[in-house]
């Protein structure tokens, strides 16, 4: 992006706006304000700001529930200028909006996804999308590796940059992969090892440790012959996670978990070792004594990557090794990177944000690009912008 003259020029730009709405109302602006920077930018080098987002799935039909008009609104409160706001993204409504605006002016078109050839990448929209700027910036990480026709689309009809949010996402997590400061720990968690197989397949061959906790240790686990009880479970993945603990030892597996016996009652977890699960218990968290271990690889090491939770962490009762997890991060002097999802719901809940390095605002597109895929709304920002 900062390639480009912007003087009397119209940037299109792809952000990612699909927020958490509550009542009509804008209920978390992290992500607006992540698009700041590059808002900022463009309207300081004198381009005109014409922005498309997506907002939930309304399944290519028009939905008061899904308008962006909320979203303009709120983007001119934190932006402290105004944001228009057009009723189409296309057609006469958002050709008038874009006309009456001017450098330095920002528009917020209607969501895109209300025409369905938005997410089938149809070229005839992706043109009409491009007639209205001059230079398309994708600053959406969020939907990168989504082939749509304003993530990828637009790339064949215009110019195409990266945004600066775009641009910090690639830096940090593709350096953290290929260039990373060592030692380098990865922490893995979340419920199923079948989500996140490419991921631990990729990562194993980079990282000095990896560290899995979560509902998918239960499965490394069981692995190495050890009782799970009622834990979640993929038996048909055990021979795969053998396969990849044989590879060296660099996979650190929790020695100690937290167990229930029932989920939905009051009663707190106990401790157990992981060779003393019960057949009735659940493994919920992990232990004490394995936080501790994580807790030695993080602050030994010289960057971070983490990507899921540790256990059932929307319970408080089963979220000190999650917390733990940030707050150790968040003291640790390595580049810290959270690749997006519930680790960034944690990090974000426990108030750590602002302490770490870098937090990806893309749940899907981090893991992908943690998985080491290309990503279409990134290989898209090929084209010559002279």
């Amino acid at each position: 992006m900062r390639d480009v003259d912007w003087g009397g020029k119209t940037a299109l730009v792809r952000v990612d706006f699909n927020v958490p709405m509550r009542d009509g109302q804008v209920a978390d602006d992290t992500r607006i304000r992540a698009a700041l920077p590059t808002l900022r930018y463009l309207r300081e080098h004198g381009a005109k700001v014409v922005l498309l987002s997506h907002l939930g799935r309304p399944d290519g039909k028009v939905s008061d529930t899904y308008s962006l008009r909320p979203v303009a609104a709120r983007v001119t409160e934190v932006m402290g200028a105004p944001c228009a706001f057009a009723t189409d993204c296309i057609g006469p409504a958002a050709e008038d909006a874009v006309s009456a605006s001017g450098a330095g002016d920002v528009v917020l078109l209607e969501n895109v996804r209300f025409h369905p050839e938005e997410e089938a990448n149809d070229s005839g929209f992706a043109g009409q999308l491009a007639s209205l700027g001059d230079t398309f910036v994708n600053d959406a990480f969020g939907t990168a590796h989504r082939a749509h026709a304003s993530t990828a689309g637009l790339a064949e009809f215009l110019p195409a940059v990266a945004g600066l949010l775009m641009e910090k996402e690639i830096v940090f997590i593709g350096s953290a992969l290929e260039s990373p400061q060592r030692p380098f720990v990865a922490i893995v968690g979340g419920a199923k090892v079948s989500s996140k197989l490419a991921v631990l397949e990729n990562l194993i061959e980079r990282v000095d440790r990896l560290l899995i906790g979560g509902g998918m240790a239960n499965t490394f686990l069981k692995a190495e012959g050890r009782e799970v009880g009622k834990s979640l479970l993929e038996p048909d993945l055990v021979e795969t996670a053998r396969e990849l603990l044989a590879r060296g030892d660099k996979i650190v597996l929790p020695t100690d978990v937290l167990v229930t016996t029932d989920l939905r009652g009051s009663a707190g977890p106990r401790r157990s070792e992981v060779d003393q699960v019960g057949t009735d218990d659940m493994i919920v968290d992990i232990g004490p004594q394995t936080t501790r271990v994580f807790e030695d690889e993080i602050r030994a090491a010289g960057t971070v990557l983490w990507n899921g939770p540790m256990g059932v962490f929307e319970d408080p009762r089963f979220a000190a090794g999650t917390l733990a997890v940030a707050q150790a991060m968040a003291a640790s002097s390595a580049t810290t990177i959270v690749g997006g999802g519930e680790s960034v719901q944690a990090v974000e809940q426990a108030g750590l944000a602002d302490k770490l390095t870098h937090v990806s605002t893309g749940g899907g597109a981090s893991l992908e690009l943690i998985e080491g895929k290309i990503l279409p709304g990134v290989a898209a920002l090929k084209s010559d912008c002279s």
